[in-house]
């Protein structure tokens, strides 16, 4: 079965308390609603009908972003607790995953963020997930990407979050325009793109990101994104490959000398480590038994002693 995540939201314009022609998708749909009970009403018919199909609910999306919602931190909260309250009494095993914020605007990730998660705290965290964003600026790499994860645990630190509440970076991609007027799209295609998705999911691994959802596979380019995953993208095949090393796996750890981090995975028996350098390059030694360097282009190599990575993750197996 595969696992359905659905993004609650947004309002109706006849339940708005504001209306603004800049709300997305349409005028009133940023807003908090007028009735908290059509609100619940809601909810409560999209988890009758649909429980046991979709398995995670996220309350709403970037609400950071005032195009998206115009109400306060704790309207949201208060949304976010009566969501949770219906959806386990109808479908206990569904996951409730927290408004998403935008990581890369700090300005609106500082001033939504801490003050949600201060609402949810005295609410006693009514959530099963947090949710959050991670697009980098137009010209963001994957190390970017680390940045805008460590801001988004700082701010749960800060704010006595459960130590083992899950992480799911709910939309992602690079090369996005922005922000500012100053930092226009940027393409990342071909090896480049296969190399950037394999990087960002062993991050992903590597920093305790549980799920990790790419916007958006399409029949054809999308014109927003950096990098496209359409069927015969770079980025696809970056997807690909991550399926080859890592689906079926025991992950085994994960392991930062600080110049290179290094992950030990194991399937049908049979040991690999997922090795690549923090910063521009770095030296590695296998482990011992491990003697074959695979690249993300799936070409593998005898190797002895140490070798010289980059930041583009290389596989190493026996």
């Amino acid at each position: 079965m595969t696992d359905v995540l659905m993004v609650l939201g947004t309002t109706p314009e006849w339940n708005a308390k504001k209306v603004s022609p800049d709300d997305y998708p349409q005028p009133g749909a940023a807003s908090a609603p007028k009735d908290l009970k059509a609100w619940d009403a809601w909810v409560t018919e999209v988890a009758t009908r649909y429980k046991g199909r979709i398995t995670s609910y996220q309350i709403w999306n970037e609400a950071n972003l005032k195009n998206f919602w115009n109400g306060t931190p704790e309207e949201m909260a208060e949304l976010t607790k009566r969501a949770y309250d219906i959806i386990k009494k109808i479908d206990p095993s569904a996951l409730v995953v927290s408004a998403s914020p935008s990581t890369r605007l700090t300005a609106s990730f500082t001033k939504f963020f801490p003050a949600y998660l201060k609402a949810l705290a005295a609410k006693d965290w009514p959530v099963d997930v947090i949710g959050f964003h991670t697009y980098p600026a137009a010209d963001g790499d994957p190390v970017a990407r680390g940045a805008l994860i460590q801001a988004t645990r700082d701010a749960l630190t800060a704010a006595g979050a459960p130590a083992d509440i899950p992480l799911w970076d709910t939309e992602l991609n690079y090369g996005l325009a922005g922000p500012g007027p100053t930092n226009p799209r940027q393409t990342i295609q071909g090896a480049e793109a296969r190399d950037w998705v394999v990087q960002t999911s062993f991050d992903s691994l590597h920093l305790g990101i549980v799920r990790t959802y790419w916007y958006i596979w399409t029949p054809a380019p999308y014109p927003l994104l950096g990098m496209q995953l359409t069927n015969d993208s770079g980025a696809v095949k970056g997807l690909r490959i991550v399926e080859q090393w890592a689906v079926g796996s025991t992950w085994r750890g994960c392991t930062d000398d600080g110049s290179v981090t290094s992950c030990a995975l194991e399937k049908n028996g049979v040991p690999a480590t997922v090795a690549w350098a923090n910063a521009v390059t770095g030296s590695f030694t296998p482990p011992a038994g491990l003697s074959q360097a695979c690249s993300t282009k799936n070409e593998c190599v005898p190797v002895s002693g140490p070798v010289e990575l980059t930041e583009t993750p290389v596989r190493f197996i026996p």
